[in-house]
């Protein structure tokens, strides 16, 4: 694509496995934040807490090198970029739906490295059903583990006893952790007090997968952000799959 200049801000393996794809596609690719840059692309999600580019510097520093017409795609993006398009891949259906079926794969993958059994027949508690648990579930019993899915609204627990599920109220949990060799939460809010978990069987496997943590206690695995961290080269390569959707709309999204 002619006169399409991509440069990247941040470091981590997601980010140079969409930079690489990019590059194989034609799109020419700056090492540095020049001023012909066309495009921004940062890690996904983009920003620490202090505002800091995962993997990176201040994003005032790098804005203050790019150009005001430039287009800056990323994750969770939010602050001041001068007046410049952003577009927001956390905010894209398509892209949060793969990335969650990237999640649950390798949500699967870190608790078999944990797990001194096979998946067939075993226990398995999901908290939530959202996009991660909807792909969780169907990950799971395509392994045949035996799966039980924790959902907030009736009307989902009926749709899971008809897909096949066993459905939980979360209200109900506290009184079914003692059967559970795993449990997934992927809800954001606390679900499962400290005092709660103490109820599981002493050797269940406790995986957090929300972005703030639903689960309490020294003994639950924290695993966000795994599609980057475990499965870089899928992960990256939906990310440029999206930038070349971009680039080829005009990157004029908002």
């Amino acid at each position: 694509m002619k006169g399409i200049f991509v440069c990247s801000a941040g470091n981590n393996p997601a980010l140079r496995q969409a930079l690489a794809h990019l590059q194989a596609e034609g799109i020419h690719i700056t090492s540095d934040v020049a001023p012909n840059a066309t495009h921004l692309l940062l890690p996904v999600p983009s920003l620490e807490s202090n505002a800091n580019i995962r993997g990176g510097g201040a994003l005032s520093d790098v804005l203050a090198h790019l150009d005001k017409k430039a287009t800056v795609i990323g994750g969770n993006l939010s602050g001041d970029f001068g007046g410049r398009k952003v577009v927001d891949l956390l905010k894209d259906a398509d892209y949060v739906a793969e990335n969650a079926a990237i999640t649950a794969d390798c949500a699967v993958r870190t608790a078999g490295a944990h797990l001194p059994v096979v998946w067939k027949n075993c226990p398995v508690l999901v908290i939530g059903w959202g996009r991660i648990g909807k792909c969780l579930g169907q990950t799971l019993r395509r392994l045949c583990a035996e799966v039980t899915v924790s959902a907030r609204k009736e009307t989902d627990r009926a749709m899971l006893r008809a897909l096949g599920y066993h459905a939980a109220a979360p209200e109900d949990l506290a009184g079914q952790l003692g059967h559970y060799r795993v449990i997934f939460n992927t809800v954001p809010v606390p679900v499962l007090t400290q005092q709660q978990l103490k109820l599981c069987r002493p050797d269940c496997l406790k995986i957090e997968l929300a972005s703030y943590p639903g689960l309490s206690g020294e003994d639950v695995l924290v695993a966000r952000g795994l599609p980057g961290k475990i499965a870089p080269e899928s992960s990256g390569a939906l990310i440029a799959r999206k930038v070349m959707e971009i680039l080829k709309e005009g990157g004029a999204r908002k």
